[in-house]
């Protein structure tokens, strides 16, 4: 031990000496620390693209990818049937509902709570093995740990402690806690299940049920998020840009789908059709009828409504995003102002030099001199859905969940996760991109900046230029050619609306996209981040995978693995798959391909589970364990100090405290 380091960093053992004040509390600390870093490593589940549906979102979760469901086979497979085996696993996913189908008919309940009971209780114990008892312990519900923990540590196969177990399982039922009970075991189950929870963006928009994914993140023990375009929509809108609420409403509207909007966050968009009714009232709004998802059924009147309201905020939208992309020259983007281009008499939209005919040509709030501005009808409307978004409380907490538990991009255990792309030139290097004021940056470092922009925009002690420019910058990074969000050439929405030739609705995606499945660009990308190790990935969402045509969502030979199969129900006929979710558990990744998800009450009665194929990715030489991940990193450093901090109370450099 090197006795000058000691003396430089006296400072901080003092501080480390308030937590071990003796030599005895350091060296049990090493030793707790040694033991951890000899565990099998925790399991981590990789999500993308939820998009609002929270039904299978929560079922997900609950089973772990069927992570849950092949520790149940494993345990049992040979003693008990294949139809009790799914019955136990859809009462360790949804126990309350299970339990009462069962008592309703179980001609003899007390002894099905003594057989599911050690049942139960065989999967906590596999679940919980990879985990320290203190770990195990602060899992577990108050009013049953110490029962779960003798539960856990005991077993009936023990001749000097069947007895003991048998009485404590038959009390739980004589003292009518049977029910509670394995409601809080099943919880604890799904709970060490997955140890850490990523989402690789896009919560919101499509689905019915983002605010209620955000509301199970809530309660969830550990989860990061990589921010997607479509959370930047929503972080935009609630940071009181303007165009950001108009493409959220859009969307919505789009695919008749305002749950999230009206029940969730409480946002009241009766002016918005009262002013739709009012100016749209002749137009037959084809273009603008809704995409109707399964169970969404409307009649005729609501569906006009609808399309009314949805052409309403989309012309505002095209407005309001003019308006910030001229304030914003830097950003290249004033070609994209498509409303100054048409001519409004002739029905024609010139792009590029070239003259579109357009599907209608009916905007009695455009003024053909002036066409960006808000008629004082539009801007009333806009003030009052600005300040809707604004005060709504439940957003500002949900926002603040993806400021506090995420960023651009995440490196974990050699993983490097980012929603979307990191922007590339043509040749495969980094692209510098720019940010404000000439400020350019390229792949980490755009990300990190890009991260602390965003914080800007919710920051009151910022610089005002800065936070303005924040503000607007949600709208960059949602359509902007050069987002790590987007990397298109355009986002065609005005074009699909109004253009008839299908030519101008193409995207062109940017060099990432083009050049992801080449192993070497990877290894650059990887490298610039400082991602090391044999076995380092990047992972990603954003595009779905096209599996009923054959795409692959391993790409450049396993260097990177894309989990957006389609969540979403608008994406299924596209994708053929209701989405991927990734694996990563001590013995390697397995990637989880899902068939459409029905409903939670179809899963509870009949017992039906995701289908769902699991592919290997990688399997590891050897079982993983905690030495070798991120935390096996801190920990040794922990270890390191704590050694320092005996070397110093050995040799007389700190006393020891509360001796005696």
């Amino acid at each position: 031990m090197n006795k000058n380091a000691i003396n430089h960093d006296m400072h901080y053992l003092q501080l480390l000496s308030t937590s071990f004040p003796t030599i005895a509390t350091a060296a049990t600390e090493i030793i707790n620390l040694e033991a951890i870093l000899n565990l099998p490593k925790g399991t981590e589940h990789f999500l993308a693209d939820l998009h609002g549906e929270s039904q299978a979102f929560q079922h997900v979760l609950k089973n772990a990818s069927g992570n849950i469901r092949r520790k149940v086979s494993e345990l049992f497979k040979g003693d008990i049937r294949e139809t009790e085996r799914r019955e136990l696993c859809t009462l360790i996913y949804y126990p309350e509902q299970k339990l009462e189908l069962i008592k309703a008919s179980e001609d003899d309940i007390d002894d099905w709570y003594h057989i599911t009971i050690h049942r139960l209780v065989s999967v906590c114990r596999d679940v919980s093995s990879k985990y320290t008892r203190s770990k195990v312990r602060k899992s577990l519900p108050e009013e049953f740990a110490y029962i779960i923990e003798e539960l856990l540590h005991e077993r009936t196969d023990d001749i000097d402690k069947a007895d003991y177990v048998k009485v404590i399982v038959d009390t739980i039922i004589s003292t009518g806690r049977a029910d509670d009970f394995i409601v809080a075991l099943c919880n604890v189950i799904q709970r060490l299940s997955i140890d850490q929870l990523h989402i690789l963006g896009d919560i919101f928009d499509r689905g019915p049920g983002a605010h209620i994914i955000l509301d199970t993140l809530r309660q969830y023990h550990s989860w990061d998020i990589q921010w997607g375009n479509h959370d930047m929509l929503w972080m935009g809108a609630a940071a009181g840009n303007d165009a950001c609420i108009c493409n959220v409403l859009r969307l919505s509207l789009r695919y008749a789908n305002l749950t999230t909007i009206e029940e969730g966050y409480g946002i009241n968009l009766v002016p918005l059709a009262t002013f739709a009714m009012e100016t749209y009232g002749d137009d037959p709004c084809e273009e603008f009828i809704p995409k109707l998802l399964t169970g969404n059924e409307l009649d005729e009147k609501t569906m006009r409504l609808t399309a009314q309201m949805h052409k309403a905020i989309a012309v505002i939208q095209f407005k309001t995003e003019a308006q910030i992309f001229k304030r914003r020259p830097s950003w290249q983007m004033e070609d994209r102002c498509l409303l100054d281009h048409i001519d409004y008499e002739r029905g024609v939209c010139t792009i590029e030099g070239k003259e579109y005919d357009m599907k209608s040509c009916h905007f009695p709030t455009v003024d053909p001199k002036d066409p960006c501005q808000l008629t004082p009808e539009e801007q009333l409307l806009m003030d009052k859905l600005h300040h809707s978004f604004r005060v709504c409380e439940k957003l500002r907490k949900h926002i603040k969940m993806l400021l506090s538990h995420g960023c651009m991009y995440n490196i974990c255990n050699q993983n490097l996760l980012f929603h979307a792309s990191c922007p590339l030139n043509a040749d495969g290097s980094l692209k510098e991109v720019e940010l404000f004021e000439g400020e350019r940056y390229s792949g980490m470092e755009l990300m990190h900046n890009i991260g602390m922009m965003v914080r800007t925009a919710f920051n009151t002690d910022s610089d005002q230029e800065q936070r303005l420019y924040a503000r607007d910058y949600f709208l960059y990074l949602w359509c902007g050619k050069d987002s790590p969000l987007f990397d298109k050439s355009k986002m065609a929405t005005f074009e699909r609306y109004f253009l008839l030739d299908k030519e101008t609705y193409k995207e062109e995606k940017g060099y990432y996209f083009q050049l992801r499945d080449n192993e070497e660009i990877c290894d650059r990308i990887l490298d610039a981040f400082g991602v090391k190790g044999a076995n380092r990935h990047i992972i990603n969402g954003h595009v779905p995978v096209h599996a009923s045509k054959g795409e692959n969502p391993i790409k450049a030979k396993g260097k990177l693995m894309v989990i957006d199969g389609g969540f979403s129900e608008a994406y299924h006929k596209e994708t053929g798959i209701a989405g991927y979710t990734l694996v990563y558990h001590s013995r390697g990744f397995q990637l989880v391909q899902h068939e459409p998800f029905m409903s939670a009450r179809d899963a509870i009665e009949r017992g039906l589970d995701i289908k769902s194929t699991t592919q290997l990715v990688e399997l590891s030489a050897h079982r993983q364990l905690v030495a070798d991940t991120d935390k096996g990193v801190e920990l040794r450093s922990q270890i390191e100090d704590l050694r320092q901090l005996l070397y110093a109370y050995r040799h007389g450099i700190l006393k020891e405290k509360n001796k005696i």
